[in-house]
C-alpha cells in the first residue's frame, strides 16, 4: 500500500507526528509526539536522543502502530533504514532541515547527521 498524495501533503505540512507502537497482544500503546518528514513520496521520522530511546525500540519491536499527522490517521508499518544507504539519509536530512528551519540549529541538529542517521525508520501505511 502507498501513501496518496493528499495523505503525504498533510502529513508533510503537520508541525508534528503522534506515533503509537503496537503492543503484542495487539492493543495500541500511547502515542507519543515527534517530528516527521516526508521525501520521495515516503515518511520518515528519526529519533532525536538515540536508539535507546523508548518509543524508537518499541517501534522496531513491532514493526506495526498507528499515526496521526495533519488530520490523517493510519494504521503502519515501521521499516529501519540502512545508515549506510547515504543518498537515501542525505535526502531525509535535507527534509529535516528544510521542514524544521524555523527552530534553532541546535534542536534541528537532534534528527540530523550521522548519530540521527542511525534510527531513520520509514513508515508505510498497511
Amino acid at each position: 500500500m502507498m501513501w496518496t498524495p493528499d495523505e503525504l501533503r498533510r502529513i508533510g505540512e503537520a508541525d508534528e507526528l503522534q506515533l503509537s507502537s503496537t503492543r503484542p497482544d495487539g492493543t495500541d500503546r500511547p502515542f507519543v509526539t515527534i517530528w516527521a518528514v516526508t521525501s520521495g513520496g515516503t515518511v520518515y521520522v528519526r529519533s532525536a536522543y538515540g536508539p535507546d530511546n523508548p518509543w524508537y525500540r518499541r517501534a522496531l519491536a513491532a514493526r506495526r502502530g498507528r499515526i496521526r499527522a495533519g488530520g490523517v490517521d493510519r494504521e503502519v508499518t515501521f521499516q529501519p533504514m540502512a545508515p549506510l544507504d547515504l543518498p537515501l539519509q542525505l535526502a531525509v536530512d535535507s527534509a529535516y532541515h528544510l521542514k524544521y528551519a524555523k527552530h534553532p540549529p541546535r534542536i534541528v541538529s537532534t534528527v540530523v547527521g550521522l548519530v540521527a542517521q542511525q534510527t531513520t525508520i520509514r513508515i508505510d501505511p498497511r
